[in-house]
């Protein structure tokens, strides 16, 4: 296993450039992969999809995407994004494997209408067989939910986890965590295929991709944990910032912890040898029963963050297995 800590990269503000990179062969497993990338203004962004799907998020500004699919067809979209990952969900657009795609970003969002706006896309990926449609979410569409109480409360933006979008493997959402609240928690784990009643599980490789709100006197900071069993051991624990990249190929991970003062978001993209389109893992048995102290506390009165659409009510199920372990 390479290294599963990738720091951020900077790109040149004139000519843009990768933030995160990280494909199979870089993690060291065999499915996912994920393209953070700088498009500086007036810039493009090239890409084919020779065997991997992939969803197309905005994380700042909005996108004009000039897709040809496997059969040819041309696809015009705009993604209508947002002024920064704490400002509620963005379009986003799924494009199957086989398709080209030039990623530009929208004029149209530049402050003079001119072409001075440049834009922040993450581009998840993962292998995949079946060629599906091109789709696109709008943010009005996106389910937002409410998860956890008290310390423990954040909100995800399920772009392919439980909607409308047809996919092959990939899954993909993002968590908005309010300063000093944790997220990931309970430490859960999804690294085999279970389909035995009460755990049941999914083998996924998990990347997460950090943004951490600026602070009065600079950037914000968080950490993140990951660690694994006597018969698979994992041990990460490393304070991240925007940028970041942790891969978790097995094992328990979490909590994601924004540290007070400093909102975190966290991108997911999984994807695994099982075609179903489900997520399923097991909490940490040492740490499930912290589901149960919820029942009587309130969801943090900061969320929803940005202007999301409204939130669905605070879901948090206290048997072993779970679908909604972020």
């Amino acid at each position: 296993m390479n290294d599963l800590i990738l720091r951020a990269s900077v790109p040149d503000a004139r000519t843009g450039g990768a933030v995160a990179e990280v494909t199979p062969e870089r993690a060291g497993w065999g499915f996912s992969g994920l393209l953070v990338h700088e498009i500086a203004p007036g810039g493009h962004l090239d890409l084919a999809l020779t065997a991997d799907e992939a969803v197309v998020v905005p994380l700042r500004g909005s996108l004009r995407l000039d897709v040809t699919d496997p059969g040819g067809e041309r696809h015009d979209l705009r993604l209508t994004g947002r002024s920064s990952v704490f400002e509620g969900p963005a379009d986003i657009a799924y494009l199957p494997v086989g398709s080209t795609v030039t990623l530009r970003p929208d004029a149209g969002d530049a402050p003079d209408g001119g072409d001075g706006a440049g834009a922040r896309v993450a581009v998840g990926t993962a292998r995949a067989g079946r060629v599906l449609p091109v789709q696109v979410l709008r943010a009005s569409d996106v389910p937002v939910d409410l998860r956890g109480a008290g310390r423990a409360s954040r909100q995800v933006h399920n772009y392919t986890i439980g909607t409308a979008v047809d996919v092959d493997r990939i899954l993909v959402c993002e968590v908005l965590t309010p300063g000093g609240n944790w997220s990931s928690y309970p430490p859960h784990k999804h690294d085999v295929h279970s389909d035995v009643p009460g755990h049941e599980e999914r083998e996924l490789e998990e990347i997460y991709y950090f943004e951490v709100a600026d602070g009065p006197a600079g950037p914000g900071l968080a950490h993140h944990q990951v660690y694994g069993t006597a018969d698979r051991p994992i041990d990460v624990l490393a304070e991240v910032r925007t940028g970041d990249t942790v891969l978790v190929p097995h094992g328990y991970h979490g909590p994601s912890a924004a540290a007070p003062g400093y909102d975190l978001y966290y991108l997911n993209v999984m994807a695994g040898p099982a075609d179903d389109g489900t997520w399923l893992s097991v909490d940490d048995p040492a740490h499930h029963w912290v589901r149960g102290t919820w029942e009587s506390e309130p969801v943090d009165p900061r969320l929803p963050l940005g202007a999301s659409p409204a939130p669905r009510p605070a879901t948090n199920p206290t048997t072993e297995l779970t679908e909604e372990p972020t």
